[in-house]
Order: C-alpha cells, then structure tokens, then sequence
C-alpha cells in the first residue's frame, strides 16, 4: 500500500462536465492565473458544503444546546470519519498498501461519504496526482502556490480543479464495482450519512434530532474536513525532512501529528508512498496503521505492504550526509590546500629572515603570529619551531595535539611547500 497522506479530498460533490463558451471572433479568449481566483471562479457546490452549511449551522448555536451525548457521538463519528480517509480512501484506494475484503470496502465507502470529501474515484485520482507531481502546476494542491490554495483553494475554485491537474492511472479505480457505485450515488450518500446519520443517531441516544444534526453533523463534518485538509497545508509547511529534501513534504511536530490523525509524519509518506505505515516506529502516533494492523488479525485486511528497512535506512543516511554538508559549508576550515600559493624551501626561509612567524607542518606553511602569546606551552617554545619544519614536535615529538589544536592550525596556513628539498 502507498504510504499516508490523508490529503483534501477533491470536490466535495461531483461536478457535472462544463461546456466551452464560443468567444467572439474579434475578443480574445479571456484568460486568468491559476495563482489568482474570482469570484466568479467559486465552485458554488463546494462552497456551499464546505462554507455555507457550517457557517450557517454556527449560526444556529445560540438555539441548539451541546448535549454530553451528542458531543460525545459527534467527536466518534468524526474520527470514524477520518478512519475511512486515512486508511479507505488514502491508504487502500489511493495507494493500494493493503487489500481490504468487500465488507470493508463498502463500510469504508459509506463513512467516506459522510466526510464530504468527494468520491473515491475523484480523491484518489487527485491524490496520485498530487503525489507524481508533487510541488509542481500540475499538483493539484501545491503548496508552492500558497498555504491557503492548498488548504481550501483548490477545492474552493473551480478553475484550479480541471485544467492543470497532471494525468494519472486510475483503471483500477474504474473497474472497482465498489467505487463506482459511491461515485453514481455519492450526493444522497453525502447527505444521508454527513448530516442524517448524525441527527438519527442522537435522537436515539437522547431526543436530540436537531442538535445531531447541527452539532455532530453540520459542524462534526466541517471539522473532521479540515483537520483532513491541513495535511496538505500544515504537513507541507511545518516540520523537518529527515528523509528528503526534494519534496515539500515534512515530518510535522508530534503536537500537529496528533491533531492531524498521526499524518504528519508526511516527509516519510511521500518517500515512501508504497508503505501502508507513515510512522515506521514502533512508538510513532499512527492511527491508521494501528487500525490496518487490527484489521488485518481480524482478516479484513491482508497484503500489507511495508518498504524494505535497507532502503528506509539508505535515505536517512543520505539525508544526513546532505545536512552534515550543508553544515560543514558554514564552518571555516581554512583555505584549502590546492589553492595555497607553492613555495621552495628558500622562499620559507627568506620569508622568516623578514620577521615573520612561520613555521611547517605537515609540508604547509603556517604564520602563528598572532598565536605564539597565546601557546598554552608557552611562547619559547613555539618560537623555537619558527622557520623549521616542526612536524615531529606537533605531532609527538614534544606533545600530542588534539583535532581542535589540528583545526585551529587549518585556519593559519598561508603557502604549501613544493618539491624543493628542505636544508
């Protein structure tokens, strides 16, 4: 299975095939940056599902009380919810890190529904687009065209939905039987499980038909969808990048990874799309490996799929080696030794006749002026090196120097001594 990232769904509900406008012969073709939406750009459909109906259900808080039972059902069901994204719709349809039963698919099938997120065959279309083109135009929501674009924009505009969105494989998405029927059927399944399900539950539990609706379907939905779209925005943004620096993606903070379901440990996901785990440790915050896991002991899940340890461990190697040489970029180590000026063994000692404070180590010519008051073994007997060849002493002969004594050498070679024989 290809690794976690539990990113925005694509439109919330499915959008029916635009029509081209014909443009008057003497009017070009009107054109706007993907970077600059309208107004009139607004997709309406998803607006309204992802604006208007929780703007409208906050609205209607002051009238609906929070009832215990209702807040409790509501936060389950949203992590239920989010359950059925992460490892339904990311981590078996997207991806395909394991191989889930009919059961399972169609329970998956339905919760995903409920999250408003879009279809299947449209999230995980997005998704492996978002992943082959990742931080690019056609990345349907990159983050190199802002945080907010790749938060809500992209949903949000329907002009950034259909024309730059690279082209990706999804002939196994189209012979699911499974998925085709959630996407023929996706708006009375949205409806039905987002905002009745909810209400009919907590009427059961305690006469609370409108406060399930308002409380643990209209605002539970909104906020289960916008903990799913900071994947795309926060773990994009936030974090480190232990295994790849060539991605966006980020290893967010464990405070971001547990709001975000344990899917901010998205620098892994995105170097490893084919692992149904994104926390590879045994102590990492990953819900949905726990629950692929626990699915699999039950016989629901099977052909999990993990990316050899070898190469996990190869890419972190790497990584270091890249941030150790960044570092050591920042650090002085003196002026290389192919790029001193060569000198004979006259020009070194012509050079101290004149009252400079030279001495040779290791054939480089060193000028310890303004270290010989500072010699912790005193000034006489630094002085006594000078215009000799004072390798033996430095390296045993009189005391054994220590790598920082060694480094702090580097930073004082001024000429390399050539093939002229020393007298």
């Amino acid at each position: 299975m290809q690794q976690l990232t539990v990113e925005p769904a694509a439109l919330l509900l499915p959008r029916k095939q635009s029509h081209a406008t014909v443009q008057p012969p003497s009017r070009p073709p009107i054109t706007r940056s993907s970077n600059s939406p309208t107004f009139l750009s607004f997709n309406l459909r998803n607006t309204f599902a992802i604006v208007i109906i929780p703007l409208g259900a906050l609205l209607c808080v002051p009238w609906v009380p929070l009832k215990n039972r209702t807040l409790l059902f509501g936060v389950f069901y949203a992590y239920l919810r989010s359950f059925a994204i992460v490892t339904g719709y990311h981590r078996l349809w997207a991806h395909r890190t394991y191989t889930a039963n009919t059961a399972l698919r169609f329970i998956f099938a339905l919760l995903g529904a409920g999250a408003g997120q879009d279809h299947i065959k449209k999230w995980a279309r997005d998704h492996r687009a978002h992943h082959r083109y990742v931080d690019t135009d056609q990345d349907p929501y990159s983050i190199k065209k802002g945080f907010f674009y790749a938060h809500v924009g992209w949903i949000l505009f329907e002009n950034n939905k259909t024309s730059s969105t690279g082209h990706v494989d999804i002939s196994d998405l189209k012979s699911d039987r499974i998925v085709e029927w959630q996407r023929r059927y996706f708006v009375p399944l949205f409806a039905f499980m987002g905002y009745l399900v909810p209400a009919l539950v907590c009427e059961y539990l305690d006469e609370d038909f409108v406060g399930g609706f308002i409380w643990a379907g209209c605002i539970g939905t909104s906020v289960q969808q916008q903990l799913t779209f900071c994947v795309n925005s926060l773990a994009h943004w936030v974090g480190d990048q232990p295994f790849t620096a060539a991605k966006s993606a980020r290893q967010s903070p464990l405070a971001i990874t547990l709001f975000l379901m344990g899917e901010g440990y998205h620098n892994y996901h995105h170097e490893f799309p084919t692992d149904y785990r994104t926390g590879i440790r045994w102590y990492d915050f990953d819900p949905g490996k726990w629950m692929i896991s626990f699915l699999s002991l039950l016989g629901l899940a099977t052909n999990l799929k993990r990316f050899p340890q070898n190469e996990i461990n190869k890419s972190i190697l790497q990584r270091k080696r890249e941030n150790l040489k960044k570092e050591g970029e920042a650090v002085d180590w003196g002026v290389p030794l192919d790029e001193l000026p060569v000198w004979n063994w006259e020009e070194y000692e012509e050079q101290t006749r004149t009252g400079r404070n030279l001495i040779v180590i290791r054939d480089a010519v060193h000028d310890i002026s303004a270290f010989v008051a500072e010699h912790p073994g005193g000034p006489a007997l630094i002085a006594g090196a000078i215009g000799k060849d004072a390798t033996e002493l430095f390296e045993g002969g009189v005391y054994g120097h220590s790598n920082a004594a060694n480094n702090l050498l580097d930073n004082m070679r001024i000429a390399i001594i050539g093939d002229a024989t020393k007298t």
